[in-house]
């Protein structure tokens, strides 16, 4: 019967969100689902989703609480050292503007890291970077620009100064100027079409998410939005095997290129 209630419920909420979760791992999603549940004091899933339904605020914390919102500037400093220093300049130097999507931003510290980079490269006249999350409220809080001093402990120190202002009550503010090159938006990666013609895709700690299926249904759809030569960045946990069956070659670690 538990299984049942659980079933029915993600049959609804695909009805009404056109969110899968049968395309997550089943065990961490049932888990993180059954504390938000039980927090309410219902006692399944079927009674969760009616209240869900006349409650907008409970269906924003769902939404909140299914989305892996854990973010930070420069994570895994080598790796976003190896886009600025060597990827990120070959892109520039081939000519002709450039497009970037960082996919599953979260509350948008990786797109800010990405517009740093191309500040820094002197490259904001060429550069677009679209930054998409299922979650409107983390993107809300992406667009303000405003984090805990915390969060940018890896920033590189020349950076700080050039891109950070100091709130007090241990919080920062991006520059301003960081966010005229990102657009925020909307979207489900499971579910919505994608535009193409990237030259470089970031998605990051989310595919350890998905189940295996939804995994290679996503990077093929990523590589059909990178132009021929693009690049996929991933998380440090998210090692692609196999990545011809994607029309991918490995670039660098956790960086894949669409075969030209």
């Amino acid at each position: 019967m538990e299984d049942k209630d659980f079933t029915f419920f993600i049959e609804r909420i695909k009805e009404k969100t056109a969110i899968d979760l049968s395309q997550y791992k089943e065990a961490q999603m049932k888990r993180r689902l059954t504390t938000l549940r039980e927090k309410y004091g219902y006692d399944t899933f079927a009674s969760y989703y009616e209240q869900l339904n006349r409650d907008s605020k409970l269906m924003n914390e769902f939404l909140d609480r299914m989305t892996i919102n854990v973010s930070e500037f420069w994570r895994n400093p080598s790796r976003w050292e190896a886009m600025e220093k060597k990827f990120l300049p070959d892109v520039l130097n081939a000519g002709g503007r450039v497009k970037i999507w960082s996919a599953a931003c979260s509350t948008g510290e990786e797109p800010y890291t990405l517009s740093m980079i191309v500040h820094a490269l002197g490259a904001q006249d060429r550069v677009s970077i679209l930054a998409t999350d299922l979650d409107g409220l983390v993107l809300q809080k992406a667009a303000q620009g405003i984090y805990q001093e915390r969060s940018i402990r890896d920033v590189p120190r020349n950076y700080l100064s050039d891109y950070f202002v100091r709130q007090g009550s241990g919080e920062v503010a991006v520059a301003d100027k960081l966010k005229r090159i990102i657009t925020f938006k909307q979207q489900n990666l499971l579910h919505d079409t994608f535009d193409d013609g990237f030259d470089i895709i970031v998605c990051r700690n989310v595919m350890i998410y998905f189940t295996e299926e939804a995994k290679q249904v996503l990077y093929r759809k990523f590589s059909k939005a990178l132009k021929p030569g693009g690049l996929l960045f991933v998380g440090s946990t998210e090692q692609i095997f196999s990545p011809a069956q994607y029309e991918f070659e490995s670039a660098e670690t956790f960086f894949y290129r669409r075969k030209a």
